[in-house]
């Protein structure tokens, strides 16, 4: 039984000035009673989260079409009208790979250039980074790329963004919703384009990108000295393509291996089940072809190149995968050490990392007297960071645990084109230093403590999963834990409250953040466990980082099957598994 407030939705697609292919589906829908499918298509409409609007391609208030793509666009125009009047305002677009992104940029452009604003729209594929640079390159009040990142590939999106290159935050996510909230009929949306508004970009903007990455390098010696470092490289059938080969050749590498089988930008994700470089599963290709050639490192970027995931040789001559704590703690390792050995460092630089990142990338920056920050799960909230620092501090670099990274403020986005750079960079410093990128990271842990996190997710889907999701964050709250692996609970801190409270002297103090559904448990041992619903998928993750001294390499592998012992022994304490 489909409930009458959703029933009223459909008819109103059915009845309304929407094309007969929509129509078809929702009425193919409904003879086929799939009232779960018609119920999760319209219970909601699509929202604004940390990445913007996503969701699964199809017709209904909840999907991903024209129409509720064309609803947020004209939203979005009259919204800038508004807060630019008088303004010329421009608008640059990218998209990806993925079935309609195309489709869903030249809608976008048209109404954009209807609404009598200027476009600037890539194209042919480009990368999410390349969008973020080219609002700021450009002088653009917004910008928007159609992307749903490394979600399978049902799913397309529309990230949006301000004038200086980063996701909207507060007020303007809001107000844009609001915005989007007054359009009351599709027959408001003008469809119709102007094209004299419309101009393409092509390669000068790859130029203009790729100069300020080559500006990123500090070890321009070691990487003469190890050109043939053997990279694999694979785009993932995404817009890594256009242009992490040539950045790397730029950069002075001369052994690069593509993973051809992956070389070919395709929506459907032939070779992977879900083209996301954090799953094994999508590397696969590429770590064959890194055995296959004996390979110093692998690399691989998802659909819109803005995550990177990494493997490794081990001490035992094995390809491992490293999580993105592990590779963002030893990018700002790097990053320090370099700018400290370049006589950069002076005092006035800055780092960032998110809530849910791991905690050694701060152990690491005091060590080196750079200050350090933490923001909310998401790229704009780095951005916001740099925003209200400039001018003050020198941004160095920062990231997340889910790939992301943001090296250099010229992009206000993760940007895995110049990760993938300075991770090869990192690659050949460690290589001639007699190193390989594991025992740098050893030695990392060696000097700081032995970090190791665990990221477990479920997934719940439609209306009655996001219940579901609300529900556990619920009990969460009213009944923490005492003790997590035999570990007091020392610490809760609340991000939907913005409050920390101190178990032990019972003090209360403020997070200093905006609000958000994110909690976090602090233990005894220094073990942390958060809890969040993600912003962008219908899932609840859970964190889990746990460390232990690490007095030298030999201790290694003992020292890591404890952490595996403590972080399975919460897993098993908080009923995770």
């Amino acid at each position: 039984m489909i409930e009458p407030a959703i029933q009223q939705k459909i008819n109103a697609w059915l009845s309304g000035n929407y094309d007969e292919a929509t129509k078809t589906e929702i009425n193919g829908l409904l003879e086929r009673n799939e009232h779960e499918s018609l119920s999760d298509a319209f219970y909601k409409d699509l929202e604004f989260g940390t990445g913007g609007l996503r969701g699964i391609m199809g017709a209904g208030s909840n999907r991903m079409n024209r129409y509720t793509l064309g609803m947020a666009t004209q939203g979005l125009c009259n919204y800038l009208k508004q807060n630019f009047p008088g303004e010329r305002v421009k608008v640059a677009i990218a998209h990806d790979c993925r079935n309609n992104s195309d489709v869903f940029a030249r809608i976008s452009a048209d109404i954009f250039s209807a609404n009598d604003i200027e476009v600037y729209l890539f194209q042919a594929l480009r990368p999410t980074p390349q969008l973020s640079f080219a609002i700021r390159h450009l002088g653009c009040q917004s910008g928007v790329v159609v992307t749903a990142s490394h979600n399978p590939k049902e799913y397309n999106g529309y990230k949006v963004y301000w004038n200086d290159g980063a996701q909207v935050t507060a007020p303007h996510d809001k107000n844009i919703i609001a915005e989007v909230n007054k359009i009351t009929s599709i027959d408001e949306v003008k469809f119709e384009a102007k094209p004299n508004n419309i101009h393409l970009l092509g390669p000068e903007m790859d130029e203009a990108y790729i100069m300020k990455v080559l500006g990123l390098s500090v070890s321009h010696e070691a990487i003469k000295r190890q050109h043939d470092l053997k990279i694999v490289y694979s785009s993932i059938h995404g817009t890594g393509i256009t242009l992490v080969p040539e950045v790397l050749k730029r950069f002075g590498f001369t052994n690069v291996t593509i993973v051809e089988e992956q070389a070919e930008p395709n929506g459907n994700f032939p070779t992977v089940i879900y083209p996301n470089p954090e799953e094994k599963e999508a590397m696969t290709l590429a770590l064959n072809k890194a055995r296959e050639i004996d390979a110093d490192i692998v690399m691989a970027t998802d659909p819109d190149s803005d995550r990177v995931g990494i493997a490794v040789k081990n001490d035992k001559g094995e390809f491992v995968l490293l999580n993105g704590n592990q590779t963002g703690a030893l990018l700002i390792n790097y990053l320090l050490q370099a700018w400290q050995k370049a006589g950069k460092l002076t005092g006035k630089e800055f780092i960032v990392k998110t809530i849910v990142t791991t905690d050694l990338i701060i152990d690491i920056a005091k060590s080196y007297g750079v200050n350090h920050y933490e923001t909310l799960t998401g790229f704009k909230y780095i951005a916001e960071k740099i925003r209200e620092l400039e001018g003050k501090e020198v941004y160095i670099g920062g990231g997340e645990e889910s790939y992301g990274y943001m090296i250099g403020d010229f992009v206000r986005d993760k940007d895995g084109i110049s990760a993938c750079a300075l991770i090869a960079e990192m690659a050949a410093v460690a290589k001639d230093n007699g190193q390989s990128l594991f025992e740098m990271m050893v030695e990392m842990y060696t000097r700081y403590n032995f970090y190791k996190e665990e990221l477990v997710s479920f997934t719940k889907k439609g209306q009655r999963g996001a219940e579901e999701i609300q529900q556990m964050m619920a009990d969460m709250r009213a009944n923490p834990p005492q003790t997590i692996a035999g570990s007091p609970v020392v610490e809760i801190s609340d991000f939907k409250l913005s409050a920390r409270r101190n178990l032990v002297t019972g003090e209360i103090s403020q997070l200093g953040l905006e609000s958000s559904n994110v909690l976090q448990y602090m233990t005894e041992d220094g073990s942390k466990i958060s809890a969040r619903p993600s912003g962008t998928e219908p899932k609840i993750k859970f964190y889990i980082s746990v460390n232990e001294p690490l007095a030298s390499k030999n201790d290694y592998d003992a020292v890591e099957q404890k952490l595996n012992a403590k972080i399975e022994q919460i897993l098993v304490d908080l009923k995770l598994k």
